[in-house]
């Protein structure tokens, strides 16, 4: 049995587009991925970086889901400190009283972007760390399990409203070490680890949660989501042209440029990378799944055998959006023939 496939989506900005085509094509690839029968398609939080276009991952939950009638869509994720947990306990209420059974509620730690930012999103100057992230995720829950009895003159707790609308499926995400994996396994919640950030852990993490899971009343058995970056394309020098993209973005990226938008392949292969830059490519040591179907299928096969995920989710950054979706159709095909 192949593992579910799934999409994250950080509707990136490419040169000779606006934002508004970013997030056209955000829903264009929202129906895409359910024609596919895919199983979820997830949005990031980022900010204060240009060249992406997802500061507000409720709302196109809320867009895609009005656009699609059968996949999940969610959060991957809200980054829970830079929120507070009643507002996004009754954000996350609405969209489920609007499309019910179809909304998850991926929860980060990270800020999603740099120090000053995050200062400016909380409002305090305690904006780096996140160490009472598992009582904010306590807060929320209780907020979007409380449907208790009607309150006498507004008295009693406060309550997330709309009122009797049942919670989303939550998940807690990951990408260092095995601290959010061991939260998420105490609490009974699904989890999905970012490889494509942290690859060498990965597998690690995953086991680990899968060994401490205490089943919950929101789930009896452990899920783990492995997300990957991974660019599919009809042979393996195909997708190594598409991948030219991203590498050169990433660079700049790693030098705190981020107001940039992704660049065609004919522009990041004609770029003068200088000596510092030429340091900062990965090349192929990058986690980056990449190559023809036989290729991603074999190397999805081997990363699903070693840390037992049960669902791949997919990053593809790559400039043109048609390539995106074939690379999408390709993966699926990897997946079902593996």
């Amino acid at each position: 049995m192949p593992p579910a496939l799934s999409v994250l989506d950080l509707s990136p900005i490419p040169s000779g587009a606006t934002a508004g085509d970013a997030l056209r094509n955000t829903l264009d690839l929202g129906r895409h991925a359910e024609a596919l029968g895919l199983r979820r398609y997830w949005l990031a939080e980022h900010h204060n970086a240009g060249g992406l276009a997802c500061p507000a991952p409720e709302i196109l939950i809320g867009q895609i889901a009005a656009t699609t009638r059968t996949i999940r869509v969610g959060s991957g994720g809200i980054m829970l400190p830079n929120h507070a947990p009643l507002k996004v306990a009754e954000t996350f209420r609405v969209l489920h009283a609007l499309f019910p059974g179809r909304i998850d509620l991926g929860l980060g730690r990270a800020p999603g972007t740099d120090p000053r930012t995050a200062a400016a999103l909380r409002r305090t100057r305690d904006a780096a760390g996140a160490e009472d992230f598992p009582e904010q995720l306590a807060e929320l829950t209780r907020y979007l399990d409380d449907d208790g009895p009607p309150r006498a003159a507004m008295s009693g707790t406060i309550r997330a409203i709309p009122t009797n609308v049942p919670a989303p499926e939550l998940w807690l995400l990951g990408s260092g070490d095995s601290g959010g994996a061991v939260l998420a396994a105490e609490r009974g919640l699904g989890f999905a680890f970012a490889h494509y950030m942290n690859p060498e852990e990965a597998a690690r993490v995953l086991r680990r949660y899968r060994e401490t899971f205490v089943p919950s009343p929101r789930r009896r058995e452990p899920w783990a989501i492995l997300a990957l970056g991974v660019i599919c394309a009809e042979s393996d020098a195909a997708a190594s042209r598409l991948a030219s993209s991203s590498e050169l973005s990433m660079v700049w990226f790693r030098q705190g440029i981020r107001d940039r938008p992704l660049p065609s392949v004919e522009e990041a292969l004609a770029y003068p990378y200088d000596e510092f830059e030429q340091a900062l490519r990965v090349g192929s040591d990058a986690p980056l799944v990449l190559g023809g179907v036989g290729h991603v299928r074999a190397r999805l096969t081997a990363l699903v055998e070693e840390s037992g995920a049960d669902e791949i989710m997919v990053l593809t950054l790559v400039h043109d959006h048609a390539a995106r979706k074939r690379s999408y159709e390709l993966v699926a095909e990897a997946l079902a023939t593996a």
